[in-house]
């Protein structure tokens, strides 16, 4: 005869999941979707190209990553790898942290983030404030770290780099595809020539690049492009196949661009990348908050000029249409750095050239 013991954990769990699930849901009802802003330029106005950045800084914890965050906790919750009290230990940079220390304080969980010691101050000051703990490490080993601090803690390591694709619908359920192209399509062109994004874990270039495939009976003219900044081997990746690739520096733009191949970034889903000077990344926030009066931070600059040099290739070729970027966090978590000139020149920039190149969108037709 089998005899079954149950102390009553297992029912208590589930129904602290299904609290959990249930929070993060009233959460997401709770918020709106993200702008779409049309960028007024004069040079692209007259040759029939419109450029749109999606303002993914407005969600509740003040980036891009707030959708990763939710897609990760949710798979973590419904998988049984995250329950009552567990805590949650994740390798970040920074906003992905904030973001995820938003919904572990949303679920009454402890946080703890292993970060690179180069990462903003102000980052890690929006993870205290949340809750969480930083714990910073040089940026090589920030991996094994949070492996070692989840393990001794008995917690759940994220890891976003590995489960962030996995983690994400792609194929819609109000992701950010999804909702980038339902607000396109009232659009002078509804139908993006091409949209534009930086990789930090891949998650959105993969789930953008999926979409446009899943949907190719009417994006089927859309392209994506991945841009990638100084000290990143993503580029490299996609030119070469070679996944084995590793640098021993981190990427100075925070947020995007990685050491080694994650295996969230899904080459095949991409059209084609562009690598991005960090020098040009960092001139062209500054040359946007003189036409936008707000600040962004560096992922989004990489994203701009990205989008912009496309621009000057459809504009070469006598092509219209439209161009869609990302928004991905604000420039005052970075007021220390890309915003802070005595910064800028002692990491070599000059940002000057790049300036007057982009002055030539905004100058009067």
């Amino acid at each position: 005869m089998e005899h079954v013991a149950d102390s009553g954990s297992g029912a208590r769990q589930t129904s602290w999941v299904r609290e959990a699930v249930n929070r993060i849901d009233s959460d997401f009802a709770r918020s709106a979707d993200t702008h779409l802003i049309k960028l007024e330029l004069p040079r692209m106005a007259a040759a029939g190209i419109d450029l749109y950045l999606k303002d993914e800084s407005t969600h509740p914890s003040g980036s891009l990553k707030h959708r990763l965050a939710r897609s990760l906790f949710l798979y973590g919750l419904c998988n049984g790898w995250i329950s009552e009290g567990t805590p949650v230990v994740e390798a970040s940079s920074g906003s992905t942290a904030i973001s995820e220390a938003y919904f572990a304080r949303l679920l009454d969980l402890p946080f703890i983030a292993v970060a690179p010691k180069s990462t903003a101050r102000a980052k890690i000051e929006a993870i205290e404030f949340l809750g969480g703990e930083v714990r910073l490490t040089e940026p090589g080993n920030i991996y094994d770290e949070a492996h070692r601090v989840a393990a001794d803690c008995g917690g759940h390591y994220m890891d976003q780099f590995t489960f962030a694709e996995r983690a994400t619908d792609w194929r819609g359920n109000n992701n950010i595809a999804e909702s980038l192209f339902s607000q396109m399509r009232l659009e002078r062109y509804p139908t993006p020539a091409w949209v534009v994004v930086s990789a930090g874990t891949g998650g959105t270039s993969s789930t953008i690049g999926r979409y446009i495939r899943y949907r190719a009976h009417d994006l089927e003219k859309t392209r994506l492009c991945v841009v990638d900044p100084e000290n990143s081997v993503f580029y490299d990746y996609f030119r070469t196949g070679r996944r084995d690739l590793c640098l021993g520096t981190a990427s100075r733009i925070e947020g995007i661009g990685r050491p080694r191949v994650e295996a969230s970034f899904i080459r095949s889903a991409i059209d084609r990348m562009i690598q991005v000077p960090d020098a040009a990344a960092i001139a062209t926030i500054h040359w946007l908050e003189r036409i936008m009066a707000r600040k962004c931070g560096g992922s989004t600059g990489t994203n701009l000029f990205g989008a912009l040099a496309l621009a000057e290739e459809m504009i070469a070729a006598g092509e219209t249409g439209s161009i869609v970027t990302l928004i991905c966090d604000p420039g005052e978590r970075y007021l220390n750095t890309y915003y802070d000139p005595t910064w800028i020149e002692a990491q070599g920039l000059d940002i000057a050239p790049y300036l007057n190149a982009l002055d030539r969108f905004s100058a009067a037709a």
